[in-house]
């Protein structure tokens, strides 16, 4: 082992004395430029580490104003995103309001035409049962809301009211399968009686065999059952399947949806002309 290490020591002292000959070499030799050939390694070494140095700065720089950089787009996003979520709940406010202020006057309308005295109401709430179709509205008694007044809307017959209350009432839609109204066809003036099947349709019974009814025909009030007043739109008929007897099965569409009502017209069992003071 002591071999071993001389011979080790040996070998860095010769390689040691070889770079110190070569170094003074290179101090003695000169490039053309009369520049020492060891200030030239000695600049071009150093040169060399300054790059690398420099590069190494500059890329770090870059990166991070790129993560900088990043970091804002990413916060400008979150905050247009949130604009945009602002902007879409804010139009679908604006929708409902222009909704609202179309319902509103279509019925101020049916109201204005109509020489009826009639009570503008809203609806608060839809019935619980499937077996019983109904719906509640924001006036009653305190409004002068009786029992089997007519309810409208501008498209048409809604139903009767059969609970009222103080300050609300229970109305009957026409689909209603315990409903019926006296109707007539609009263009032969056949009549018939048009009951509720709990469904989204209406039927029409007792209506002659031989009556010209066709479909597509309109199907209004007749104002024979002395609860809706003559003349508003009950439906539409959808079939018609003629029978072996003296009837017509006949299917009608209602008129009014009756799923996306929001407000209606409570008329006076009277169907009088419109008071000074109704509200």
């Amino acid at each position: 082992m002591a071999l071993l290490d001389i011979r080790q020591r040996i070998g860095w002292l010769f390689t040691a004395v070889v770079l110190a000959q070569l170094v003074l070499i290179s101090a003695q030799v000169t490039t053309r430029t009369g520049v020492p050939m060891l200030e030239v390694v000695v600049f071009g070494a150093v040169a060399e580490m300054q790059r690398l140095a420099t590069s190494v700065i500059v890329g770090s720089r870059d990166a991070w104003q790129t993560y900088l950089s990043l970091q804002q787009v990413r916060a400008e996003n979150e905050r247009l995103r949130a604009q945009m979520g602002d902007l879409q709940i804010q139009l679908q406010r604006e929708r409902a309001l222009a909704q609202e202020s179309r319902t509103l006057q279509a019925l101020l309308d049916l109201r204005e035409q109509t020489p009826l005295a009639t009570i503008p109401a809203v609806v608060i709430a839809g019935g619980a049962s499937p077996d019983f179709r109904t719906l509640t509205i924001d006036k009653g008694t305190g409004q002068g809301v009786e029992s089997d007044m007519a309810v409208v809307a501008p498209a048409g017959v809604v139903g009767r009211v059969i609970t009222p209350t103080g300050r609300a009432a229970k109305v009957q839609l026409l689909i209603d399968r315990n409903a019926a109204v006296a109707g007539l066809v609009e263009r032969t003036r056949a009549q018939g009686l048009v009951v509720g099947t709990g469904g989204d349709r209406l039927r029409m019974e007792y209506v002659p065999g031989t009556a010209d009814i066709r479909v597509g025909d309109q199907v209004v009030t007749s104002g024979i059952d002395g609860i809706y007043p003559k003349g508003f739109l009950i439906g539409q008929i959808e079939s018609v399947q003629r029978g072996a007897g003296d009837y017509t099965n006949v299917v009608v569409r209602p008129a009014v949806e009756l799923s996306a009502l929001e407000a209606v017209l409570v008329v006076s069992p009277a169907h009088g002309a419109r008071g000074e003071g109704q509200e």
